[in-house]
């Protein structure tokens, strides 16, 4: 067959579409039960960061797909249910389904010296097949393996609590009565404290490092729609930054002011965290900061500014860690650690290995994905060329680059793009 698409989330469902517009004979491989990704709710025996309160951070006119929009009677930020629905209902409308082969695991992707590449995959019978095709397209997504403090803090083999990863977090109800702290400050952090602390008898918020913390909204506008604007994307980057910190200031005022520590960082040089939520229920009581976790003993947990607590479960939003386990080692995640693919896409020494959502946006991702997707679809059917490997790897060196320039050496920051340039990076090679 020509293409594998591993995937059949937004990003998988994106690709798809493209292939199947040109008429490119393709299949899609999902391990999950149904289409939808990370929006879908895990069912028994699964994990899945789909918990029970998650609703979108960007706005639904540019997170559904330009060819098939949210429908008009979902609020402007829709839960999760209703994100996974809307992506079955593009699958049927687009007539992906036929194509994708649900409850599907991968399980090695290997090139053959003919350059096709071979597919091992086991179906829900456990029968394992392996297929050939000419190009795959990775879009399982970045949400792989939960990343857990290593080493735990000392003291957590005696804590008679429950430790948990947000990866297994579902719903608050299940912390009714209890005191229950949870770890982080990015998007699951502050969703996470908010939704326990409607339900457990103390919610405190552990945090070692300040972030950037965005209203989904200012001026009445979503964040995301304002980096839609012209007027925004006439701005040059520092002028960017000084809109938005200045603005700020104005919404919501300095995060020391709320107990929270000050990011070391300006805005843009590392992941914001979008909530309307955490700052008004830390105002009100119902969410108290604190420091970093030193130390756990018993049910006693204490924290580096030396205070202590007793607490009956630790809920760690800690993020993840990219893992592609069925690829080759070393791609696309090089020795350094960091992603290393052509405009984020293309791997330069595999020919036919493409990625499409391997990217984390300041904004939405769909209108990206699309691009990816249809570029990719471009150099499928042979109407564009790539350049020569050697000019994909200074491509890639010169972006690193400048990732490192801008965050630093930092987990994860590989795969950080700006929507605005980024779209104008993929119409220019498309």
């Amino acid at each position: 067959m020509r293409v594998c698409v591993i995937g059949a989330g937004l990003s998988g469902l994106a690709a798809a579409h493209a292939l199947k517009a040109r008429n490119i004979e393709l299949v899609c491989l999902e391990k999950a039960p149904d289409v939808g990704g990370i929006w879908r709710q895990p069912q028994a025996g699964e994990r899945g960061p789909a918990y029970q309160a998650l609703h979108l951070n960007s706005a639904k006119q540019l997170t559904g797909y330009t060819d098939f929009p949210m429908p008009s009677d979902l609020p402007l930020y829709p839960r999760h249910s209703d994100v996974a629905a809307y992506l079955r209902s593009f699958a049927e409308w687009a007539g992906l389904l036929p194509h994708v082969e649900l409850r599907t695991e991968v399980l090695a992707v290997r090139q053959g010296s003919d350059g096709a590449w071979a597919v091992a995959s086991r179906d829900a019978d456990g029968a394992v097949a392996v297929r050939s095709f000419e190009q795959v397209i990775v879009a399982s997504g970045h949400h792989s393996e939960p990343a857990l403090p290593n080493p735990l803090p000392l003291g957590a083999d005696s804590f008679t609590g429950t430790i948990l990863h947000s990866m297994d977090y579902c719903d608050g109800s299940d912390f009714a009565g209890k005191r229950v702290i949870v770890v982080g400050l990015g998007a699951s952090a502050v969703d996470i404290a908010a939704d326990v602390s409607r339900h457990a008898a103390q919610t405190v918020l552990s945090v070692r490092r300040g972030l950037h913390i965005v209203p989904k909204q200012l001026f009445g506008m979503p964040v995301d729609l304002i980096a839609e604007a012209p007027r925004w994307n006439s701005m040059s980057f520092p002028e960017q930054r000084r809109f938005v910190e200045q603005a700020l200031l104005v919404a919501r005022g300095k995060l020391s002011n709320y107990g929270l520590p000050e990011p070391d960082h300006p805005i843009f040089s590392s992941a914001v965290t979008i909530s309307d939520e955490i700052l008004s229920l830390i105002r009100h009581g119902a969410v108290t900061p604190k420091s970093a976790i030193d130390s756990l003993g018993g049910s006693k947990v204490s924290f580096t500014d030396g205070s202590s607590m007793e607490a009956d479960a630790i809920v760690y939003c800690t993020g993840f860690r990219m893992a592609f386990p069925f690829l080759p080692a070393g791609c696309p995640i090089g020795p350094q650690g960091t992603v290393e693919l052509y405009k984020r896409v293309v791997a330069p020494d595999r020919p036919g290995l493409y990625f499409v959502g391997l990217i984390r946006p300041v904004g939405s991702i769909t209108r990206l994905v699309e691009a990816q997707s249809q570029w990719v679809a471009g150099i499928v059917a042979g109407d564009v060329a790539l350049p020569s490997a050697d000019v994909m790897r200074k491509e890639i060196s010169a972006y690193l680059d400048g990732i490192v320039e801008r965050y630093g050496r930092t987990e994860g920051a590989s795969i950080q793009v700006d929507v605005g340039p980024y779209r104008r990076e993929l119409s220019r090679v498309a």
